[in-house]
């Protein structure tokens, strides 16, 4: 069977006040059905088969494999036959124990 994979651009942004420190000391990742991409603060893109999916955006602090701070979620749909590219902003709350806003655009 034929599966259709679409490039999703996913934006990650902490707030401007934390900004410095996050591009520091941490990385994000962007989890899609149980499978965790490497991402970085900016634009990242994956590539998903067409459906529906289950999206979460969490940070670790460099070195760490296993921690999941700031999760935020989102069911997203991908369609194949879309003409624009699929796009996904997440954005990080400004205080400590803030988790991500995610949202399709």
């Amino acid at each position: 069977m034929f599966m259709v994979m679409v490039k999703v651009l996913v934006d990650i942004r902490p707030s401007l006040v934390a900004l410095p420190f996050h591009r520091a000391f941490t990385r994000p990742v962007v989890e899609i059905d149980g499978v965790e991409w490497p991402a970085r603060w900016g634009t990242t893109e994956v590539s998903v088969e067409a459906g529906a999916h289950e999206m979460a955006v969490f940070f670790r602090y460099k070195g760490q494999r296993a921690a999941r701070l700031g999760v935020g979620t989102e069911e997203l749909t991908v369609h194949s036959d879309a003409g624009a590219q699929p796009r996904v902003m997440a954005r990080l709350g400004p205080r400590n124990g803030s988790s991500f806003k995610v949202e399709s655009v």
